[in-house]
């Protein structure tokens, strides 16, 4: 008997703590593809792990611009497994959801490679916190608002 008052007592609490809290929504912070806009520094570090091969570092630094209608392009430099730093170029595009996490997917240039990132605008929409999400790839890269909006850069 004891038991049954326990765990009512228990339910009973519980429910009113639910009850008396706020309803649960998505976070709308207020963000769309227009909130992602300018060109942002970017440095990629991680690994790619090739099929049944041993994991290779890649380490990369791009200058990416997100034109605020959701489309992407970038340039710059990736180095994978040590064996020297190559230029690429990218396009794609991207879609930011209204708590400011988004996704987007680029073609690299020459290779032709595709890549998908999920990211994060943190730092009142100077910062990015990207994952990139493709099977055998363990990347995560930091891009930061190159110049103020405000600033002639833009």
């Amino acid at each position: 008997m004891k038991h049954t008052a326990k765990t009512f007592t228990v339910a009973a609490l519980a429910a009113l703590a639910i009850s008396g809290a706020p309803a649960a929504k998505a976070d709308d912070r207020g963000c769309s593809t227009a909130s992602l806009q300018g060109t942002f520094a970017d440095k990629d570090t991680g690994f790619i792990y090739p099929a049944a091969n041993a994991p290779v570092p890649f380490a990369g630094v791009n200058l990416e611009t997100f034109d605020g209608n959701g489309n992407i392009k970038g340039a710059g430099f990736a180095s994978v497994g040590g064996g020297g730093a190559q230029h690429q170029t990218y396009t794609g595009t991207y879609k930011v959801n209204p708590d400011c996490t988004g996704t987007y997917s680029i073609t690299l240039s020459p290779s032709g490679t595709q890549a998908h990132a999920f990211f994060v605008i943190d730092h009142s929409l100077n910062e990015l916190q990207i994952v990139i999400t493709d099977p055998g790839t363990v990347i995560d890269c930091i891009a930061r608002r190159q110049f103020a909006a405000d600033d002639w850069g833009q």
